[in-house]
Formats: structure tokens, sequence, C-alpha cells
């Protein structure tokens, strides 16, 4: 079933939540402020055809309606357009777009089908709830900056807003599932998803080490707290990344790098032997590894089944084979500011006749 989305959402986490509902193929209105839009659109450069490369990046495959939510004529076309929808993504701040008269509770009273999902970066309670959130603050709250970098460096964030990302997934897939309990209960929900909530469930296995042992983990580079080897060495003239994450890819390592003898070592023949041992280990291998190109070993690794990769750069990365070869799905790309606000407009029952006064009192 093709479901309503009605995005009114902005930056990065809801956006990029109801672009992958688009994705799926479900109809996504994005509402946005008459004027300016969303914020990301003057978030450039790069541009790309006159728009905001950020931009384009989140808010395929959905149509745009300019509305100014704060007068009370907007308050009415966008209750009227959210009574015909089956999705709502909204990421104002805590209790403001309840302010406005929008909330969950005033809404589902006219669509009590409706799944509402709130956005925020702590939540709709709690003490932190009247903050405003940003991923780089995220990443420094929850923990990630401090395993991300390399050792007695200082902190780095990860090189993309992975925070507003994993929260955008979690949303997804709450939002699928309450569509699916809606089918036995005919009702929606609310939903109230936070970003720092969401960044520290997506710490996983460090999360848990620091459970198991009470230390904090900290910064490594690419090498991994309980695997190794697993990581990128230098090479003659670059880096290789090697994960060897299996006892059998161990032992084809040592045989396809003419060491054969390292995997009866006492020191390094199980993993929990080479974590311990891991500084020796890498000395070895580093050593080993910078006698040849990154090319050749890519190519010897890789005829023994071993994971093994250059460091690609993200052009390098888009063109490799697979995702070539694969191709890309026809989408809808981004919407003009405001390009199909006549269009959603008509199908409320708007008369075209009332479209110039909507403008002129800046409604649309």
């Amino acid at each position: 079933m093709r479901m309503k989305v009605l995005d009114a959402s902005r930056i990065l986490a809801g956006p990029y939540a109801a672009m992958m509902l688009g994705d799926l193929g479900h109809d996504v209105i994005k509402v946005e402020r008459p004027g300016d839009g969303d914020q990301t659109r003057s978030w450039g450069p790069p541009w790309q055809d006159g728009q905001s490369a950020y931009y384009l990046s989140v808010n395929r495959n959905k149509r745009s309606l300019t509305l100014n939510v704060k007068s009370p004529e907007g308050q009415e076309l966008f209750r009227r357009l959210a009574a015909r929808c089956d999705v709502l993504i909204e990421n104002f701040r805590a209790g403001e777009i309840d302010g406005l008269g929008l909330g969950y509770e005033t809404l589902a009273k006219e669509n009590p089908r409706l799944v509402f999902c709130s956005v925020t970066g702590y939540g709709q309670s709690g003490p932190w709830k009247d903050r405003p959130a940003f991923d780089l603050a995220l990443q420094a709250e929850s923990g990630w900056m401090s395993i991300t970098g390399e050792p007695g460096a200082p902190p780095v964030r990860v090189g993309v807003a992975v925070i507003d990302l994993f929260t955008a997934h979690f949303a997804v897939q709450s939002i699928l599932s309450a569509l699916l309990e809606r089918e036995s209960t005919g009702r929606g929900r609310r939903i109230d998803i936070s970003m720092l909530e969401c960044a520290t469930a997506s710490l996983t296995y460090m999360a848990q080490n620091v459970r198991a042992t009470g230390v904090s983990p900290t910064r490594m580079g690419s090498r991994h707290p309980s695997i190794v080897p697993y990581q990128a060495f230098p090479t003659r003239d670059g880096h290789l990344v090697v994960a060897a994450g299996s006892q059998p890819i161990w032992e084809r390592l040592c045989h396809a790098i003419g060491r054969p003898e390292l995997a009866a070592n006492p020191h390094f023949a199980d993993n929990s032997h080479r974590v311990q041992n891991r500084d020796a280990l890498e000395v070895l291998l580093s050593d080993l590894f910078k006698e040849r190109s990154t090319a050749e070993w890519t190519e010897t690794l890789r005829s023994q089944d071993i994971p093994a990769s250059p460091v690609n750069d993200i052009a390098a990365a888009l063109e490799l084979p697979p995702l070539r070869e694969r191709g890309e799905l026809p989408h809808r790309p981004a919407p003009r500011l405001g390009e199909h606000t006549d269009e959603i407009l008509r199908s409320l029952g708007v008369d075209d006749s009332d479209f110039a006064g909507l403008r002129t009192r800046g409604v649309v």
C-alpha cells in the first residue's frame, strides 16, 4: 500500500527518514517555510544545478509545499493535510508543534490512524528536552568522539553526520512497526525518537565492553578492540586495510604474506593471544606491508579470499564496479522550493483563485 507521508522536518535526521520512505515508494510531501525553506537549501558550496548538494542528498522522492505553520491559515491547511496522511515526521523542539495546535493529540482527533513521529535531540521528556541538538555535539556527548581518531591525538568527529543518520534509521523502523501495528488496531501512535538514545544504542559492543569491564575505550585509529589484525597498514605507496575477522582468514593471511610460521606462534595462534600481543604483531606486519605497493598487496590477499582494500577516496568509491553495475533506481529529484504547492493545495480543495491571496498574506 502506498502511504502518504507529511515531512514537517528539516536539516538531516527527519528529512533523511522521510526520504527513505519516499525511496520505498510512498508519497512524501515536504512542508517548508515560505521564502527560504529548509535551512540546508543554503548550505553550500558545493551547488548542483543551483541547489545545495547537501539538500539534494536527503530530499529526493518528495514534493515541496511552502506553508507558514505559524499563521492560523497555514495551521488550518496543515491540519487538513495531516487528516489525509498516514505518517507525519517532525523535528521541532519538544512541545513546540503542540504549541502551534498541530501536535499528536490534536491531529489524532481528526485522523486516529496517523503515525506521528517526533525526532528531537533528547526526547520529549527529561531534563534536556529543551536543548537544541546538532550532530557534532551529540557525537561528543554520546562518546563517539572519544573513540574516533588516533591514539594520543585530539578527538575528531566521524566524517559524516552519523548520529543524524542512525536516528533516521531508528525512526523509519519505528514508523514501519507502527504502521504494521495499525493493521490490527486501526490506530496510529506517537513515536518519540531521541538522537542521544539512538547514538548510544549504536555504540553496541563498545558500550557493552564498558559494562563488562568498567573501563571506557580510547581512540585506536582504524584498529579494532577485539580483533587483530583488523586495521589499516602503511604500504610502500599508501595504506591497505586488512580485516582478519576469523581464524581461517588469519591462517590464510600468514601464508599469503609468506610467513606461515606465524599461524603456529603461541603469541599469535588465536585471536585472544593476538589481541594481547597486538603491539608486537603490528610492528611485524607494518614492516612487511611496507615492502610492496597497495595494489600488489590487494591483489595478493584477495586472491586468497582475505578481506583487503585500499583506502579509497569518495570519488573512487562511487565508481566501484558493484555500484555501477547494479545501477541506480529511477527516482524523483529533490524538489525546488514550493515546486508542488499549487498541486497540493488543489488536492485539498483550495480554489486556484485563492492562491494569490494566500501568497500575499504569506501563508504559502
